[in-house]
């Protein structure tokens, strides 16, 4: 069995689920989901930038709408919980776990724990985070000891 940790920061999308259940063809694979609810106010400007970039200036406008704090863990558990039951029922395993603090250190500790053989970030594009390689995956490929890849959700949440 093929174990995967994968990194996300929103629930999947049915294409979302597809795409990385399908990635390593017919061989079994266990997911170990790490997501991550909103951040702070340098994320939601940050967010805010990527909106623009892509041309979704009202998407930009709603960013101080998004829950953060204790508010985005209710929203990230249910994400959670929605991603895990996807996973799962597409015939793969699946656990996981919100994180708060420090997600490449959670990352990094996941991988070890479970002796997983590769990570998979998908997130939505980060455009300033990626310019800078201050993203999950840039970031993750001088951390974790295991091939790290970076995939673009196919949807909105």
């Amino acid at each position: 069995m093929f174990t995967s940790v994968l990194m996300i920061e929103k629930a999947l999308t049915s294409a979302d689920v597809e795409f990385v259940s399908t990635l390593h063809g017919d061989e079994p694979v266990s997911f170990h989901v790490l997501l991550q609810p909103r951040g702070d106010q340098a994320d939601r400007l940050l967010r805010a930038i990527d909106d623009i970039a892509l041309g979704e200036l009202d998407e930009a406008v709603r960013e101080g709408e998004t829950p953060e704090g204790d508010e985005a863990k209710s929203v990230g558990q249910r994400a959670l919980e929605v991603s895990l039951t996807a996973l799962r029922n597409s015939g793969n395993g699946a656990e996981g776990r919100l994180i708060e603090d420090h997600p490449l250190d959670a990352l990094k500790g996941v991988v070890e724990e479970v002796g997983a053989d590769e990570v998979i970030v998908l997130t939505d594009p980060h455009y300033v985070e990626e310019f800078f390689h201050r993203d999950w995956a840039s970031r993750a490929r001088h951390k974790v000891g295991v091939p790290v890849l970076k995939l673009f959700s196919h949807s909105k949440a």
